[in-house]
């Protein structure tokens, strides 16, 4: 299993097989926005997500954009740290 990132989706794959991705399409020049999160039942409660958050916020971050959360998890992720929530549109 590996993660991979492109065009604003992050996916885990094994061999063809999506088991977990969250996608964050750009929604205006420097905004994007966290509409989708799925993980596979087999890997749900690992983290996976989490981790696949963790990965767009450090994204964000470098690439020096904001997020606008449409997606639960992602709003739930953001309240549970707070440490990245200067990476919200205010």
């Amino acid at each position: 299993m590996h993660y991979e990132m492109f065009n604003n989706l992050i996916q885990l794959r094994k061999d063809d097989h999506v088991l977990a991705e969250i996608s964050f399409p750009e929604v205006e020049q420097g905004v994007v926005d966290i509409n989708h999160t799925f993980v596979d039942g087999s890997l749900r409660g690992q983290g996976v997500a989490g981790t696949m958050m963790m990965m767009v916020a450090h994204e964000l971050k470098n690439s020096n954009r904001k997020a606008l959360c449409s997606c639960s998890f992602a709003v739930k992720w953001f309240n549970e740290h707070p440490e990245f929530k200067a990476l919200l549109l205010d």
